[in-house]
């Protein structure tokens, strides 16, 4: 069960609790700048954070796709390891891009929190 969700009307910030805080923990705006998230909104930020940490996941994982393919690169050892190396990179290089993308996606769209 998903507990209250408040957001800063000025910074954004997403607070969970009972009521909104005193001031918010990020700009230090008053009590009154904070707005109760209906709980569809509550809802939908809390199914994002799993997908948005599976995201964050990826891009750790691609980075050191990209690291690894770049050192075998390197290394040139023979066409075959070169060319796949070289794929390996920008599957990588690719896939990192998108996934920041879809990440300022979600933001945009609220889906973060």
């Amino acid at each position: 069960m998903v507990s209250s969700m408040f957001k800063c009307g000025l910074c954004g910030y997403i607070h969970e609790g009972e009521a909104a805080p005193e001031q918010c923990p990020k700009c230090g705006a008053p009590k009154e700048k904070f707005a109760a998230l209906s709980e569809e909104a509550a809802d939908l930020i809390e199914r994002s954070r799993i997908t948005n940490d599976i995201h964050i996941q990826l891009l750790s994982l691609l980075e050191n796709i990209q690291f690894l393919a770049e050192e075998g690169r390197e290394e040139d050892l023979d066409p075959g390891c070169n060319k796949l190396f070289d794929r390996l990179r920008q599957f990588a290089v690719e896939y990192r891009q998108s996934i920041k993308a879809e990440l300022q996606g979600h933001m945009n769209k609220g889906k973060w929190g």
